[in-house]
């Protein structure tokens, strides 16, 4: 999703106008999750920019979105621009500090 959102449109309330924004990136986001992952990732990464414009958009988590999307309507912005690509990945097994090599434990 690649898309610039205006926050001032004639006829309608903003404030309905960015809770219809935050259904539709919320709803973006749960379809891409349900689609079937590739052999060798095992979830869906997200990388998302968002900004004023496009060309002034940084990156951002995922879950930072939502609340820069209540910023800009605080601050009383006309429109943002948001980004958001799915990728799939794969997640590292956690390591433990305390367990370097846990194999070594069990031989007792």
């Amino acid at each position: 999703m690649k898309k610039t959102f205006k926050l001032h449109i004639e006829g309608k309330h903003p404030d309905r106008l960015l809770e219809a924004i935050k259904h539709e990136v919320r709803k973006y986001v749960k379809r891409e999750r349900r689609k079937t992952l590739p052999a060798g990732a095992n979830y869906w990464a997200f990388d998302c920019r968002f900004g004023a414009t496009e060309a002034a958009a940084q990156e951002v988590r995922l879950a930072e979105i939502i609340a820069l999307m209540d910023g800009v309507k605080a601050a009383n912005g006309d429109a943002f621009y948001v980004e958001i690509l799915a990728r799939a990945a794969q997640r590292k097994p956690r390591v433990h500090a305390d367990d370097p090599d846990s194999d070594d434990d069990l031989e007792g």
